[in-house]
Formats: structure tokens, sequence, C-alpha cells
């Protein structure tokens, strides 16, 4: 038996080219950028002609994220606010359904001072009454989307957090223990308190801001049953907080968007960390 010899490569046959991706598939288009072959399924349009997937993704990573004067990313919806919005609503909800709700998650030292620190927190998503969550929400509404925007998610959602807790901490620093109260009126008026800051900051008439500050803070000490605490504690909180996102630092003092994004959490995290610290002093004050 004789066997053939093996095929031969014609001398004139062309190479077909294919994708550097997908070896199987022709391809006879090249990437502009690295001019690998690409098929069809690797192709992404281009300023010029098409770029592989490699390149494109090479590409966005070495274009800067854009940021809003306060350091924070360019926010697409104000997510964060309408989040917040939904859980007050929530909260007030299950307030009607089972009114010992109130009693077991509003802000009281007592409890508090005892170990029931959720309290401190979850008193900002419970009200007194439909007229008292319609206030704070259409506040948080109206502030919140502006806030959200100039700060970005991170820093917005700190700041409301931290004022609604800095509320707390004077309330259990200076009322009394076995008083009781529920509201996002902390948080709101620390809102209020960034927005009078940043406006500072951008040179913007804040004469209706100190206004509204004043009437509030006129309303938080002649009407009974208004817990001065969460609003005055609420509001320093606020203020504090808008100045380090404000000024620490900006890009017309040397400050890149890495190092500004870095002072801010470390400013936030030791701010967090004092008010924690207040509360626990706080707590045991009370129970000596």
């Amino acid at each position: 038996m004789t066997s053939s010899p093996p095929p031969q490569p014609d001398p004139g046959a062309r190479e077909v080219p294919t994708c550097y991706r997908h070896p199987k598939r022709e391809a006879y288009v090249r990437c502009t950028r690295c001019e690998k072959h690409i098929c069809p399924d690797c192709m992404r349009e281009a300023a010029v002609g098409h770029q592989c997937v490699e390149c494109v993704a090479d590409g966005q990573r070495g274009i800067r994220q854009a940021r809003t004067v306060f350091g924070g990313k360019v926010t697409t919806a104000p997510y964060v606010t309408y989040v917040l919005l939904v859980l007050m609503g929530l909260g007030f909800v299950v307030q009607m359904a089972d009114p010992q709700v109130t009693g077991a998650f509003g802000m009281a030292g007592a409890p508090v001072a005892m170990g029931e620190w959720y309290r401190m927190i979850t008193a900002a998503f419970l009200h007194g009454g439909i007229g008292h969550l319609l206030l704070n929400g259409f506040v948080l509404f109206v502030f919140g989307r502006q806030l959200e925007a100039a700060l970005g998610h991170g820093r917005y959602l700190s700041l409301w957090l931290l004022s609604a807790l800095g509320g707390s901490v004077l309330t259990l620093l200076a009322s009394p223990l076995g008083q009781l109260s529920v509201g996002a009126s902390g948080a709101i008026f620390g809102l209020v308190g960034a927005i009078l800051v940043m406006s500072r900051r951008l040179r913007l008439d804040t004469r209706f801001l100190l206004v509204l500050v004043a009437v509030n803070l006129v309303f938080t000490f002649l009407v009974p049953q208004i817990s001065w605490t969460a609003h005055i504690g609420g509001l320093v909180s606020g203020l504090l907080l808008g100045a380090v996102y404000s000024y620490l630092p900006t890009a017309q003092n040397g400050g890149s968007p890495q190092a500004r994004t870095l002072v801010h959490v470390v400013a936030t995290a030791g701010f967090a960390v004092l008010l924690l610290a207040l509360a626990v002093a706080g707590a045991v004050f009370a129970l000596g």
C-alpha cells in the first residue's frame, strides 16, 4: 500500500485573517487603535472606524470622571433622596398599623443608655403625625435633590445620617431621659445648614436661607413639644460637614479629586467617631 504525500500549501493562496478574540471567525476589519483583526461581535464604533473591546475599555479608564465643585460624582437622579422619602413614608405606615412602634423605635435617652443605640437613627424615620411627615418630606424633596446633585450620593447620605445622629446625640446629652422624640427634623436642619455653608462658598445670596433658619429656630423654642435638641444638633452637624465638603480642600488650593475625596472620607469618619464618643459618654453619665 502506498500513501499519498500530504497536500502542499498553494504558494499563491491568500491566508484568511481571523478575529484575535474568536480565532474561528473570519475578520477583515482592523481595530484603528491596536490594528488587530476584529469580527463584528468585537467591533465598537469609534470616531474613525472601529475599535476592539479591549481598546475601548482602556480608553474609558483614561477618561477623568466628571465631578461637581464639591468633589462628588455627577449624579443622574437623586436616588438617595427618593429612598429616604420612601422609608419615611413606610415608617409612618408602620406606625399607623402598630402604634407601639413609636415607643419601641423613637429616640429616648433612657433606652439608648441601656443599649438600644438603633433608636438614634430609627427615630428619624418615624413622625408624630401626617402634618409632621408632610412638612419634613416636602423640605427633603426640595433641598435634598439639590444637595444630592451637588455632593453626590455618598457625601449626601453621610450628611443626612450624621445630621440625624447629631440631633439624637444632643437629645441624649441635654434632654430628660424619659422624653420620647421622633422625626427627621434633625436631618432636615442638617441639610439646610449644609446648603447655607455651600451657598456662602459659591458666593450666592443666602438671605432667604438665613431667614428660614431663624424662623424655624424661633418656632423650635416657642412651640411646645418640639425637640430643640434634635434641631440644634442636626443644624450644627450640617454646618460642620458642609464646611468640610465646601472648603477641605478645593481645586483652587491644590486639592486633587483623589486628595479631596480622601480628606472628606477621613473628616466624615472622624465626625462620626466624635458623635459616637459623645453618645457613649452621655450614656455612661446617665447610668452613673
